[in-house]
């Protein structure tokens, strides 16, 4: 039977659910404020975990919002060990995730785009 890569997408899957509970329940940091967590990759040993996330609102900003969330990791990664159950937990690493942000800016340009080439006269019958 071939190795099958899905049990680390289903414990990255599986963290980032509880992350995202323990964050908004058990987090209280005034740091961290509306944090969405958008994707875990987990290496194929278990040692590390990057968390990707994005920022709901811009109360805080970036930096301040990533030291709570740094200094939250080794309590996270704790409540983690205990609702898992796994031989390793896997040290978490927060990473902000501006996908969101750049598809926000590039959806703007398109209809900003759009508008501007329906305002220009037609060129037709010229």
């Amino acid at each position: 039977m071939p190795k099958d890569h899905s049990r680390p997408r289903r414990v990255a899957e599986q963290i980032q659910r509880e992350l995202a509970e323990l964050i908004q329940l058990e987090v209280k940091d005034p740091r961290v404020g509306m944090v969405t967590l958008t994707d875990v990759e987990v290496t194929p040993d278990y040692s590390h975990a990057k968390v990707y996330f994005t920022l709901l609102n811009q109360g805080h900003s970036l930096d301040e919002t990533l030291e709570g969330l740094n200094r939250a990791a080794g309590y996270l990664r704790s409540q983690l060990a205990h609702r898992m159950r796994l031989r390793i937990m896997p040290q978490l690493h927060f990473v902000f995730d501006s996908s969101v942000e750049r598809g926000v800016q590039l959806s703007n340009l398109i209809e900003e785009a759009v508008a501007l080439e329906g305002d220009k006269p037609s060129q037709e019958g010229s």
